[in-house]
């Protein structure tokens, strides 16, 4: 089994020994759409991908609870992790974005940490913390309306633009652009890249 693969119970254990510190937790939190989808997004985060680089992924099954339900996400959670000893990142989807920041906050209630927040298509939704979110969007326009409730750090969007469910479907072949935010003098700007790589590029 590779990496960013899941398994049955659709939890994924790593290739690695648990005791590896550098290891994170990827929490994975699809929207309202087949399962298919998310088994396709991992597929794309996949390719390319180093040895060095391995997680356990665990997917937050919407076919048997509410996408949006931060509850139903935390449960889950402590069912798996114990909460003070785990590192976790967030991987959310449209409406699962909803339900993954709220369980984000109360994880971090609980004592656990959370090291990332990815949101695709989290459009309207308010997205704050005190750790680092990422907004990615099919489209300019969600891009720039998103930001109004919390840009988060870096974020990405697809140009050209993308279907909704394409950037869940196939982040390798969505290409687009990484907004790195102005900091320390230096104006924003940005890169050409594809929503797979920059997920990539910061989770590592």
């Amino acid at each position: 089994m590779g990496k960013w693969e899941a398994k049955e119970d659709y939890i994924c254990a790593s290739l690695r020994s648990p005791v590896n510190t550098n290891m994170h937790n990827i929490v994975i939190c699809p929207g309202i759409h087949e399962p298919q989808l998310t088994q396709d997004f991992l597929a794309g985060l996949r390719c390319n991908i180093s040895s060095d680089s391995i997680h356990n992924v665990l997917i937050f099954p919407t076919q048997n609870y509410p996408a949006y339900s931060a509850g139903h996400i935390v449960k889950f959670l402590q069912h798996h992790l114990r909460v003070k000893e785990t590192r976790v990142v967030f991987i959310s989807f449209s409406a699962g974005v909803v339900g993954a920041i709220g369980a984000a906050w109360i994880w971090q209630l609980l004592g656990g940490k959370v090291e990332g927040f990815f949101a695709l298509d989290g459009w309207g939704v308010p997205l704050y913390g005190n750790f680092p979110i990422y907004r990615l969007s099919h489209d300019y326009f969600t891009h720039w309306s998103s930001r109004l409730l919390g840009a988060g750090k870096d974020s990405f969007y697809a140009e050209p633009p993308i279907a909704h469910l394409d950037i869940w479907r196939s982040p390798h072949l969505c290409s687009g652009y990484w907004i790195h935010p102005k900091a320390n003098g230096i104006p924003e700007h940005r890169k050409q890249i594809t929503a797979a790589e920059f997920i990539r590029f910061l989770i590592v």
